[in-house]
């Protein structure tokens, strides 16, 4: 059977999504391409950029409805990366707050897509 361990978020600007992840993940691109590069998260995932003008079947003009979540191990670290993402420059679409499963914000990265930080429950 197939694992699925490609998630693909389709960008307006490749390299300048490059930069972004690169900056936030800490680490180079496993490939890079003028259309396409991705990154290793962990566990096997890999976090691939299109460029959406070339997806071929085209993507839907409907926004996207999906998050990728990075899950921590405690309060003090969603925390910790609420502060370095916002003073990083993050756009923030959801302030820190506490839900039922616990703290947690939203940040976008530069074509919109959410990026939660949220606890990892054990």
């Amino acid at each position: 059977m197939a694992q699925a361990n490609l998630i693909i978020f389709y960008v307006a600007d490749p390299l300048a999504s490059v930069g972004f992840y690169r900056k936030l993940l800490g680490r180079e691109p496993l490939v890079s391409f003028p259309t396409f590069s991705s990154f290793d998260l962990q566990n096997g995932f890999v976090l691939g950029l299109w460029a959406q003008d070339t997806v071929v079947p085209p993507p839907s003009k409907i926004a996207s409805r999906s998050e990728l979540a990075f899950m921590v191990k405690d309060e003090d670290a969603v925390r910790a990366h609420y502060e370095n993402w916002k003073s990083a420059g993050l756009a923030i679409a959801q302030e820190l707050t506490k839900m039922d499963f616990g703290p947690t914000f939203v940040a976008l990265d530069p074509d919109g897509h959410r990026l939660r930080v949220c606890l990892f429950d054990d």
